[in-house]
Order: structure tokens, then sequence, then C-alpha cells
């Protein structure tokens, strides 16, 4: 006899199963590793869907706004391959095509009355991670107990995005807890790779990250905490951005260890390419957030950094850091290939790229790990334990009860500790300024140590968690694919560590040929303006200015 909790969640993949129509359901499911290529010739899409699905948000919003598309008929291609994406990597949470189409006609009827959009994003549709609420519908986060209660208001991101114009349609899946780099919970199971369904799509935004490359969303909204945003991007060929704190907002939100300020997770969008991650910043931006997230800082987006840092680009003056080994976890060879990739695509285009010492990344790593638990865990117990489900097997470092809860006057050391952690960093990077005779304007690095890593093999988080500790804000920039005959194993590889050793002996050049391979550009806190305009020109010296 199943527990409550499997009848529970078999309930819940019953109703989502539901939601998508007949007449958008694959008849025979393909038996290829890669799915990436079924929507077209599922037979399900029209040309003109195919054509819609694949174009650029930025192009869509132009074509919206003048009135060459209805919004209707752009949602309905997007909810027809969002349906698709679902049945070929088990994406979704939450699917609601007809509301979204109710939203879409009246947005079409405002354009119809008045002969403008209601705002900067009129008729397009979004794709939100699941702990984006919306009212009306559930946000379960991977948790079996939070199933069955419905969201009674929206996220403040949620409203301001509706406020510009965006149709929703979906709530994407996540790992249960949403602390791991990996999507897999014991609601609807695991969310596999477009590109390779033995390849990981990453966490914990990993449900986007799928959608988004299925082309089932032309902009997917996620969050990151420790990579969570940056990894899903990495591991599906395409673009995203961690915003640092403040900048936009996350008000209203669902999270694990809601109350935990020492590190801030925060909101950004996950597309295929800059200028699409930029249309959404600045969308939100115009809605001035501020007014509604006291944590929003009453920033505006600064046009004027922008552009100074585009001239900066057409003169060939920008001055870049670059490392590809952070002390603790050395990459496998596909991504130490990918950092030399971007790097000589900026030296070729006249710019000057240095190397970087990374300060103290061990320091970091350890105490953002520590952040992660200062409860016990006991906020995440609580939840998982509340059905009786079982904890997926990608989490038991984090519920290992050899860490304990610590005190007030623990935390106060801590986030003194991260201060201070902080301030020396920018203090290295001001020494490596004086000595450059140039502004730093970023840093090219690793987002992960592998390429798009097979299933339940994600160990080290550092590369992506110590940029979250010093809340820079950090671009993910797609590169290359793995090749199994230029990335060879590394035979004079020597362990720092046995975790270093364990991530090394995991990389099978066979197992991760195509695996797709990004780097993540650096900026210093709050210049999202600056740091989204050195990856775009990084995407487009490599020729992935847009992805597939």
């Amino acid at each position: 006899m199943a527990a409550e909790w499997e009848r529970i969640a078999e309930d819940k993949r019953i109703r989502l199963a539901k939601t998508i129509p007949d007449e958008w359901k694959i008849q025979t499911l393909p038996t290829t590793d890669s799915v990436l290529q079924s929507p077209k010739t599922s037979g399900i899409l029209s040309s003109n869907e195919l054509s819609i699905t694949e174009s650029s948000g930025k192009d869509l919003v132009a074509k919206l706004a003048t009135g060459e598309y209805k919004s209707v008929d752009v949602t309905l291609a997007f909810c027809k391959r969002a349906a698709l994406a679902q049945q070929l990597t088990n994406c979704m949470l939450e699917f609601f095509p007809e509301a979204a189409l109710a939203q879409a006609k009246e947005l079409d009827a405002y354009y119809a009355e008045h002969k403008k959009p209601v705002g900067p994003l009129h008729g397009l549709p979004i794709s939100l991670k699941d702990q984006l609420r919306v009212k009306g519908y559930e946000t379960s986060m991977g948790y079996v107990s939070w199933l069955g209660k419905y969201d009674t208001e929206d996220s403040v991101l949620t409203a301001l995005l509706r406020k510009a114009g965006a149709v929703f349609y979906v709530k994407t899946s996540v790992p249960q807890t949403l602390m791991v780099c990996e999507t897999v919970n014991n609601i609807v199971g695991r969310t596999v790779n477009p590109r390779n369904k033995n390849w990981s799509c990453g966490g914990s935004s990993g449900g986007e990250g799928a959608m988004v490359a299925m082309r089932g969303g032309i902009i997917g909204v996620g969050t990151d905490i420790g990579g969570s945003i940056r990894i899903p991007s990495a591991f599906n060929f395409l673009y995203g951005i961690r915003p640092s704190h403040g900048r936009m907002p996350y008000g209203k939100m669902a999270n694990s260890m809601v109350g935990q300020e020492t590190v801030h997770s925060v909101v950004g969008p996950i597309a295929h390419s800059a200028s699409d991650l930029r249309l959404f910043l600045t969308s939100v931006l115009a809605q001035e957030p501020w007014k509604y997230d006291s944590k929003v800082v009453p920033m505006p987006w600064r046009q004027n950094e922008e552009d100074a840092t585009n001239e900066k680009i057409r003169n060939r003056g920008l001055t870049l850091g670059f490392y590809t080994f952070d002390g603790n976890v050395l990459p496998h060879p596909p991504v130490i290939r990918g950092v030399a990739m971007a790097v000589n695509a900026m030296k070729e285009s006249g710019h000057k790229v240095a190397p970087w010492t990374p300060y103290k990344h061990d320091f970091g790593v350890k105490l953002i790990n520590g952040i992660y638990v200062s409860d016990g865990s006991k906020d995440v117990a609580r939840d998982i334990s509340a059905s009786g489900e079982p904890v997926i097997p990608n989490i038991k470092d984090l519920l290992n009860p050899d860490y304990k809860e610590i005190g007030m006057n623990d935390l106060w050391d801590v986030q003194l500790k991260k201060w201070e952690y902080q301030m020396e960093y920018l203090e290295k990077w001001r020494e490596a300024e004086n000595e450059l005779g140039a502004d730093l304007d970023a840093i090219i690095a690793p987002i992960s140590p592998t390429a798009a890593i097979r299933h339940n093999q994600f160990r080290y988080y550092g590369y992506a968690s110590v940029i979250n500790l010093l809340d820079f804000t950090s671009v993910v920039v797609p590169v290359t694919f793995a090749s199994k005959t230029i990335d060879v194993k590394n035979d004079k590889f020597v362990a720092t560590s046995g975790l270093d050793e364990a991530v090394q002996a995991e990389y099978d050049p066979d197992a991760y040929d195509g695996a797709p391979v990004a780097v993540q550009v650096i900026g210093r806190r709050l210049s999202e303006e600056k740091t989204l305009a050195i990856a775009q020109e990084l995407g487009r010296l490599l020729g992935n200015e847009t992805t597939p």
C-alpha cells in the first residue's frame, strides 16, 4: 500500500498531466538521448508557431508593440511548445494555458482599444520558477507537504511583470529544498537536459533551464543563492545573470530558510541572449520595484554605465582578469579550454586580459557552506518530514546531523567575517588595478568545475557560491561543447584534496562529449549594466550572441 505522501504526489502528477490538451500530446516519445529538435519534428507546432518560439524576446515585444503579432498567437505557440518540453524533459510543476490565453486576449483587447502596449513586455509569455507565487496556483517548491496550498496573492516580481505586460503560463520544477545544483524531487521526479537525457539540467532553477533550452520559454525567471541561475544556464548553453542583492525584487516569493539574511538569494532571468537578459532587467526596473520591495535599491537602469562600457569595448579598452583554478577543485579539461577560448577571444579583439589570483576561495567556500546549515538544517528538515517523504540523495550533505544550529553571537561573528572578506576582496581588486594601471572591468572564470554533468554527480559549488558570498554581479556566457578528441583526461593531475580527486575522477571524455561549456563574467557589486555589456561582447566574439 502506498504511503500517504506517495498518494499526494501521484495526485499532483495526474492533475499536472491533465493540463496538457490531447492535441498537444506526443504520440510516440523519442528514444534518442537528445530531444532538443523534437518540437520541430513533432507535427504539433505550425510553421508560424515554430517561427515565433525561435524568435528573440526583443523581436517579439517589438512586433507585439506594433500590433504585427497578437499576444494570443504568441502565447498559444509558447504554451504548445512548453507542453512538448514537459513531455520530453519533465520540467513543470504548474501549467495553466487556459488562464494564459485569457490573459493574452485581455492584452490584445487593450491594444485594439488604445493602439499601444500596456508596458515593455506587452503580450510576452514569461516562464517562472516555482518559487514565484501566482495567485490561484500552488507553490510546492519540491516539498510534498506544500501541495494543496494555493497562493492568495502574486509575488512582488510576478505583479510587476504582469504590470509590464507579461503573460504567465507555467511554473517550472525545482529540487527538494532548492539547495542542489540538479533538479529532482519526490513530486514529479527528475528533470533532464534536453541535449542529452543522461546529463543534468542543473539546479535549482533547472526546470527553467530545460524549459528555455527547449524554447518552451523565451525568458525564464530563476533564483540564485549558490549558482542556481548560473548552473542551469551553463548546463543548457544559455545566458543567465545573477544580479547583486537589491537590484531585483524578491518580496513575497517562496523560499527555503526564509529569514536567513546572511547570504541573500537573488532573482534574475535566463535566456538565449544577453540582449534578452537586458530586456527583462530594464522592463522590471521601469516598474520602480523599490516602491514595492523595501530591499530593492532605488536605482533605475543606468544607461550611461552601459554606454561608457560599450564605448570602451569599441575602443578595445577593456581590462579583464581571469582564472581557471580557484585553489580548491580543478575544473575538467573542457572547462579549462572554455576559459582559454574566452580569454583568447578578448585578447584577439584587442582587450587587455591578465591572470587573477582567487583570494581565499577556500575560506569563502567554507564560510558560505556553514551559512547554508546555520540552523542545523531544521528548516528544510521540517518541510521534508511534514509529509513523511524521503530525503533526495543529493542533499544528504545538507542534512548532515553533525551540523549543529549556531547561536546569535556565532551568527554575528559569521556576518562580520563575511563583511571583512568582502572588503578584503575589494582591496585585492584595487591592488590589481594599481598594478595594471587601469580599472579592472570584470573577471572571466569557470562557473562550475564541469560541463553539463551526469546525474547525481554534482559535488562542488565553490566556483558559483563564493560569488554569492561576495555579492558580485555575474553573467554566464555559453562558450563551446566538450569534445572527446580535444578534451582528453588530464594525466598530470595531482589532487589537492579528496573532493578535488573525486571531481576529477568523474571526468569521462566519452560521456561528456558534446556537453555545454560556459564561463561567468564577474563584476563588482551592482554592476549589472557594465557586466552584462561585457558578457554580450564576449558572446559576440565567440559566435554565440544568440544560442539555438
